[in-house]
């Protein structure tokens, strides 16, 4: 298939997604040291932020690639159902309020860039009959003109037996596909869907059958068509996907090789692009291709996320494990960094020559990346160095410093300037985070109070003692300081 074209026809897929609606609230600080009271550490809150989950995160999703997206759900009269609907934002939504439950809500606690805990707050008992009622009506009259419906099933007591089967029989009724993400054991009550997508833990635990292998993978996917019906597409994490359909020799597609940040929501995205596809009148295969490299992107990204269709079309276009070619010019990095911020990722700059790489260089960068989600380095070029450091040096040309640069893990993105400092780079990007060795204090860093006004902060890492591309050039004999 040549991905180059389908992506224009996913403005034109309607999905509907009906199910269990949860609002997902991140709150992030920094750790500095460990309670006096019991041995916990102490997170001094910097911020917080609510985005959609579960079934809104479907539907985000969706919209975020061009499509439409009808959203159907339920929540409690509570103040997480405001801020749910808040952070929905301009979606089609249907929210059906029940007094007698709680919204759904995960709030996690980070620190820095990394999972402290999370505490989930839900009532997962059934919906009841009247609420079944006006789910099922609702859904009915907004079915007509679907490509698809998704029924988005966390288990939390909106997709009822009854409910799951009046939306299958109508939605077949209708001639429009169903699509099954699930997350119940028993499977049963899905028999009419068309598709069910699980991962390789829900598939086995709803069939009894190991997912170990390719071959063992295709007898639980048989175990569970022949149960249910439908053809199921298998997430099988770093094994990638795997389409099992009757009347036709199995379809597996190698995971994306990316860097692997946070797995939250990736189901949703993968289901949601799979939806669209399909609704745009896209072949199945050519849907799951598509769905396979949205799964790969979203992972790369902290907390529950979603892909816009510029950014999967960049990852189309190019190689699987880069967006671009390094190095970028400054008019392409702003626009990347545009992207980013869109997309709600943390973006980090630090800058300098990295003559010849050194331990130094390699903990300061591995520092920088481990504390943003996307890392800018900026080299001095060749005619800035000689000016800075005299005529002998640099000692490695700014295309093989470049090149060795964007070769560690972490690095995103990597760009000359040609001034002494980086500061009209600093101004045009304007990252979240820079980072410079703990050499400077921050009133000598260049840029710092750009980044500071425009809420963003200054990052000092401690060097490795005894590290420079000075002292090596010296011990070398290669050249003078």
């Amino acid at each position: 298939m040549g991905l180059s074209n389908p992506l224009s026809r996913l403005a034109s897929g309607r999905v509907v997604v009906v199910g269990d609606v949860m609002a997902d609230h991140y709150v992030s600080g920094g750790v500095a040291r460990v309670s006096d009271e019991a041995p916990v550490p102490i997170l001094k809150v910097r911020d917080d932020r609510w985005t959609p989950g579960g079934a809104a995160n479907v539907a985000a999703n969706i919209e975020a690639l061009g499509g439409e997206a009808v959203l159907i759900g339920v929540t409690g009269d509570d103040e997480t159902a405001s801020h749910l609907r808040r952070s929905i934002g301009g979606l089609a939504t249907h929210l059906l309020t029940d007094g007698q439950r709680r919204t759904t809500l995960k709030t996690r606690y980070m620190g820095g860039q990394h999972q402290m805990l999370r505490v989930d707050r839900e009532d997962a008992h059934p919906i009841g009959p009247d609420v079944e009622e006006r789910l099922i009506l609702k859904t009915s009259a907004l079915l007509p003109g679907a490509g698809a419906l998704i029924l988005s099933d966390y288990a939390k007591g909106v997709l009822t037996d009854r409910v799951i089967s009046a939306l299958i029989e109508e939605a077949n009724r209708q001639g429009i596909l169903v699509m099954v993400d699930p997350k119940r054991q028993e499977w049963r009550g899905y028999a009419g869907a068309r598709l069910i997508t699980p991962n390789r833990k829900e598939l086995q635990l709803a069939t009894g059958l190991s997912c170990d292998d390719d071959q063992a993978c295709a007898e639980a996917a048989a175990s569970a068509s022949r149960l249910t019906g439908a053809d199921i597409l298998l997430t099988r994490s770093e094994r990638g996907m795997s389409l099992f359909r009757r009347d036709h020799a199995p379809f597996h597609i190698a995971a994306e090789a990316r860097e692997v940040f946070d797995v939250s929501g990736a189901g949703d995205t993968v289901v949601a692009t799979l939806a669209l596809g399909v609704a745009a009148g896209l072949d199945l295969t050519d849907a799951v291709r598509i769905a396979n490299v949205a799964a790969g992107v979203v992972v790369g990204k902290r907390g529950t996320a979603t892909v816009s269709r510029d950014e999967l079309s960049r990852h189309l276009h190019l190689s699987p494990d880069q967006t671009f070619q390094n190095p970028i010019a400054l008019g392409e990095a702003v626009r990347v960094r545009e992207q980013w911020r869109r997309d709600g990722l943390t973006v980090g700059f630090t800058n300098g020559c990295f003559d010849i790489i050194h331990p130094g260089h390699v903990a300061l960068i591995a520092h920088a990346a481990a504390s943003c989600d996307r890392l800018i380095v900026a080299l001095n070029t060749d005619a800035s160095v000689k000016r800075l450091k005299g005529d002998s040096r640099p000692v490695q040309s700014q295309e093989a410093r470049a090149r060795v640069i964007d070769q560690m893990k972490g690095v995103s993105l990597v760009m000359f300037f040609d001034d002494d400092t980086p500061l009209s780079l600093i101004q045009a990007l304007l990252p979240d985070l820079l980072i410079k060795g703990a050499d400077y204090t921050e009133d000598q860093i260049v840029g710092a109070d750009v980044v500071r006004n425009h809420g963003g902060q200054v990052l000092r890492v401690h060097l490795v003692e005894g590290q420079s591309t000075t002292r090596i050039i010296r011990d070398a004999g290669q050249g003078s300081p």
